[in-house]
């Protein structure tokens, strides 16, 4: 396997959140300080800025619910600093513009075109139906969550990410192959907390903490050809961190994208 460095993305703000979508990537950065966040999106093959710093009229307590056919569902938050969803703002990523947007609907999923949403009342929700492009009212559902429960996992979410590969924690994997090489590298290195790991073809791609001498934790990915049993990739994505840090990485197609001491984005192409 051959392993490129394509391209890095970094405004030296902390990277809050990465949501694919289809070819393309939205960065979600904040700015702790002056309490502001951006969003961004780039195409994954080249890291071609498609939004650059976009905010909304809401500077910080909003963030995004889902980007579903090139739009993206913002949110705001009922009460700054509480986790409570309020309102929807639809924004077309090809016209750069907010289509639609509505503060008496709440959002909840996307099913075969159709935004499930609610509305909060004093005691319990009552749930609708509303075209995802225009936000025009299709049904009103009542307050029966059983319905809408029904469709819930049904929801689109993973229609924009069929085409990638995001890690998961090693336990006791069902493939021999990956047991074997994950529990000897347990063995012959000194590390904390869960690996994160995914297996792509004769590829094993994952990530490890270890204890720095000061009480902080580094952050190291590795690729392993199953074949030749050598590391062919190493490289550090946390020096110094106090906590454990999930999902650095995912692989999108011939991809891999990692984040980097939480400010950069660092892409790089593979060959097998």
């Amino acid at each position: 396997m051959k392993i490129k460095k394509e391209y890095r993305f970094n405004n030296n703000r902390q990277i809050w959140r990465l949501l694919p979508a289809g070819d393309k990537l939205v960065i979600e950065e904040r700015d702790i300080n002056s309490k502001e966040v951006f969003f961004n999106c780039i195409e994954i093959k080249n890291g071609k800025k498609i939004l650059k710093n976009y905010q909304l009229d809401e500077k910080y307590w909003a963030g995004i619910e889902i980007i579903y056919k090139d739009i993206i569902f913002f949110h705001k938050f009922a009460k700054p600093e509480m986790p409570g969803h309020k309102g929807i703002l639809a924004f077309d990523l090809l016209e750069q513009k907010i289509i639609w947007q509505s503060e008496d609907y709440s959002f909840l999923f996307i099913h075969k075109d159709v935004l499930y949403s609610y509305k909060q009342h004093f005691e319990g929700r009552s749930f609708y139906k509303l075209d995802y492009h225009t936000g025009n009212l299709i049904e009103e559902l009542g307050s029966d969550a059983s319905y809408i429960n029904k469709f819930r996992e049904e929801g689109t979410k993973s229609s924009e990410l069929g085409r990638f590969l995001f890690p998961q924690h090693f336990i006791n994997d069902k493939d021999e192959e990956v047991n074997s090489k994950l529990n000897e590298f347990k063995a012959n290195n000194v590390i904390t907390g869960k690996i994160e790991y995914i297996k792509n073809n004769n590829h094993l791609f994952f990530n490890t903490h270890e204890v720095n001498s000061d009480g902080t934790l580094k952050n190291i990915f590795y690729v392993i050809d199953l074949k030749s049993d050598k590391i062919i990739f190493e490289t550090i994505l946390n020096s110094a961190i106090k906590a454990f840090v999930p999902d650095s990485f995912f692989i999108n197609n011939n991809f891999i994208i990692l984040l980097k001491e939480k400010t950069e984005l660092v892409v790089y192409s593979f060959k097998q």
